[in-house]
């Protein structure tokens, strides 16, 4: 048996940035230091920023006065921030630049006087922070069918943005439905379905073609791994997505030729090697990173953390 790896796979830049936010912030400020809700999807990645002294909180009220308060990669709505603002809270906004980039995308289509179909998933944090970043009317649409049951003010004056995290394939028959109906609808077809997105998925697509089963390191909430474990069914290729290597039940692998394995975008590399030692145990004898992408982009950080950054160098 042998193991082929996903290239890219992991952290993209968004989560990287998110991550040393809150470790910035702890070597400034010192512990504790305030998380409204996950800083990314990866229970592995909390639990380890939890140890080094942050607190992650479901809502602001949990937060004493002066608390430092980062805000997730996922952004928050309007009424949050104002609520932080509100109670004097320093804030330090972790919110992924290509999911601020939707933000106002969407404001801008807002101010020109057009409602907004939002293609994402309800309850979403994204989805949620983006419907409450829009200062007008949104409609949510997750799947084509979605659209066809759409009922809207103006069939004339509409405009769509896209969740980051979804699926290429997926987004764009949403975005063919949404023309099909509203002939008038405009919109940025899959450009905000994100850099890291598209390049994982591409790679997991090319790895189904090579192997017999795919392992997606990520957690069961994160959108993006889940949309990588389904692209790989989609290719006739038995998909799993894990948390980490223990519970990889080897009666998946039994007998296999070639393994894949790839990662959500929020889950480190240390997983993705755990996972490679344990299929190790259980019989691979080869390992081989499959040719993809080169991913070299890195995101300025916020400028209330600069100097720790820089007194860090």
């Amino acid at each position: 048996m042998k193991v082929i790896l996903a290239k890219p796979r992991g952290f993209c830049a968004g989560v990287e940035r998110a991550i040393e936010i809150v470790e910035r912030a702890l070597e400034k400020y010192g512990a504790p230091v305030y998380v409204r809700h996950e800083i990314v999807h990866n229970r592995h990645v909390v639990d380890s920023l939890r140890a080094k002294g942050a607190r992650f909180v479901d809502e602001l009220d949990e937060i004493p006065a002066g608390g430092i308060t980062v805000f997730s990669a996922h952004g928050v709505s309007q009424k949050v921030e104002d609520e932080a603002t509100m109670r004097s809270l320093p804030i330090i906004d972790a919110t992924c630049p290509l999911v601020s980039k939707v933000h106002h995308e969407a404001q801008r289509y807002a101010n020109s006087g057009r409602d907004i179909v939002l293609i994402g998933h309800a309850g979403h944090p994204e989805v949620e922070g983006t419907m409450g970043r829009i200062e007008g009317r949104v409609y949510l649409v997750a799947q084509p069918e979605d659209v066809a049951a759409l009922e809207v003010r103006d069939p004339t004056q509409l405009s769509y943005v896209t969740q980051t995290t979804l699926s290429v394939d997926d987004t764009r028959s949403v975005i063919e439905a949404l023309k099909a109906r509203f002939p008038d609808i405009t919109g940025p077809d899959t450009k905000d379905i994100c850099y890291a997105t598209q390049n994982r998925q591409r790679a997991v697509h090319d790895l189904a073609t090579l192997v017999d089963v795919i392992l997606v390191v990520g957690a069961h909430n994160s959108s993006n791994s889940n949309r990588l474990r389904e692209i790989a069914a989609e290719m006739g290729t038995r998909s799993y997505l894990i948390a980490d290597a223990t519970v990889l039940d080897p009666a998946w692998v039994e007998g296999v030729e070639a393994v894949g394995v790839t990662a959500g975008a929020s889950a480190p590399e240390h997983l993705v090697q755990e996972v490679v030692d344990r299929l190790r145990d259980l019989g691979a004898t080869g390992v081989e990173i499959l040719r993809g992408v080169e991913e070299n982009v890195r995101f300025r950080m916020p400028a209330e953390l600069a100097d720790a950054m820089d007194a860090s160098i």
